[in-house]
């Protein structure tokens, strides 16, 4: 059943208690009811991937690989496949935390017949050129998009079922809802992870400065270890 706009809105005036939200999953008792409630984890197939970008702006000439298969293919693939596609008026993170950085209206995308129970004050279903056009105007922004299935979506949008809602975010660093991941509780930490067969790798050119280790990746994932940076399996 659709949520009603003034539920959403209690959601917005409430986003900036996300972290103490995250370290309630911490709690004996509470964390378990909120994993139920919010994650169900494996019993639902839960599972979010982080996609890297297609570029790195590195300010250096390079020779263009002409075989190299980018991310961002994952997403058009999901796209191509879909039935039916939801198109977000907002991102409601950016929304709520007044981004100054990133365009509001670069929404969320979900997929599935989970969709059309979502309310249609939210956004509106849209044909799959569309959502492409939306995808690639994201990651010209320099956002990064984060698919899988998430039952948190399904429940602030009450769209049901949640097995048959797959999300498609265009997160931006200082605003994604994930950025309290490394508050959550271990064992639901690990919903969010590496996309398989997509690699981000340190070389030994590595100095070990620390840069990439202060704000560089907003769910916490790359640390200095022994004096090399070291990006764990949630990137």
């Amino acid at each position: 059943m659709a949520r009603p706009m003034w539920f959403v809105n209690l959601l917005k005036q409430s986003f900036g208690l996300r972290d103490i939200g995250a370290k309630m999953t911490t709690w004996p008792v509470l964390g378990r009811v909120m994993e139920r409630a919010l994650f169900n984890g494996h019993r639902t197939g839960d599972a979010l991937f982080y996609l890297p970008k297609d570029t790195v702006v590195i300010n250096h000439k390079i020779e263009e690989q002409k075989n190299i298969v980018v991310p961002s293919r994952a997403v058009e693939h999901f796209i191509n496949e879909a039935n039916h596609i939801f198109l977000m008026n907002e991102c409601i993170c950016r929304a709520a935390e007044g981004c100054q950085d990133y365009d509001h209206d670069i929404g969320c995308i979900f997929l599935g017949e989970a969709v059309l129970n979502i309310n249609t004050k939210l956004g509106h279903l849209v044909d799959k050129q569309t959502a492409l056009s939306h995808v690639k105007r994201a990651r010209e922004a320099g956002l990064v998009h984060l698919i899988g299935r998430d039952k948190i979506d399904s429940v602030w949008m009450g769209a049901t079922p949640s097995t048959h809602l797959m999300t498609i975010c265009n997160c931006c660093p200082c605003c994604c809802l994930f950025r309290f991941l490394p508050n959550l509780a271990p064992k639901l930490q690990k919903k969010i992870e590496r996309m398989p067969y997509v690699h981000v790798k340190v070389t030994e050119d590595c100095v070990g400065c620390g840069v990439c280790t202060d704000g560089v990746c907003f769910i916490d994932a790359i640390h200095l270890v022994d004096g090399k940076a070291v990006i764990s399996e949630n990137c």
